[in-house]
């Protein structure tokens, strides 16, 4: 069975704190949708942490095709995006930032010290985020004529379905968020119903 759900944060973590011999790495993590929405987290930390020495993250973005993206920011190549990267994983959350953003604290703690504190900082972040589970759906478009409105509410609450939109003219028009999996059922219910026309939009 295809796994139409997915875990994600809708609103941003707590900041973290996680230190290790003086350096102080800060962890966030944000709920984001698109690249623009990142470039705006960052900027925002940027300017709260204007005299920090390295923002480092990753992200993760998509359901069904994935993009992702771990950076260093001048950090050893691999010690600082692919810990936080991993905890994404680890995690198995989607449409997310994970940030830690790094005040040197004099002492030098080399590569695996580095990759200990990122890993840290974003499984910190990850934890004082609230993660919901939410469920990949498809959207049908309905119409009918006004005598058929018993019939079609009828399989609306049978089958617990949901409009995110109507339009009550000439016809109706409902809009229906369905869930992918029951996406093929559902298409297939209102395709026997005589007169109700119904496609995906």
């Amino acid at each position: 069975m295809e796994n139409d759900a997915y875990k994600t944060i809708d609103t941003p973590s707590e900041e973290v704190l996680f230190k290790d011999r003086n350096s102080k790495f800060f962890g966030y993590a944000f709920p984001v949708e698109t690249e623009d929405d990142i470039k705006a987290a960052l900027e925002g930390l940027k300017k709260k942490h204007h005299t920090a020495r390295h923002f480092c993250y990753a992200w993760q973005l998509g359901t069904a095709t994935v993009r992702f993206r771990a950076n260093d920011d001048g950090e050893p190549s691999n010690s600082a995006g692919m810990p936080i990267y991993g905890q994404l994983q680890s995690f198995e959350v989607t449409n997310i930032l994970v940030v830690s953003v790094r005040y040197f604290g004099g002492t030098k703690l080399g590569v695996g010290g580095l990759i200990h504190a990122y890993r840290a900082s974003a499984k910190m972040a990850l934890e004082a985020a609230v993660i919901l589970e939410k469920t990949i759906n498809v959207s049908f478009q309905l119409t009918f004529g006004y005598d058929l409105m018993n019939k079609v509410m009828r399989i609306v609450k049978e089958r617990n379905l949901k409009i995110t939109d109507q339009r009550l003219e000439m016809d109706c028009l409902y809009v229906l968020s369905v869930r992918k999996k029951d996406a093929a059922t559902i298409f297939e219910i209102f395709t026997n119903v005589y007169k109700v026309t119904i496609k995906e939009i």
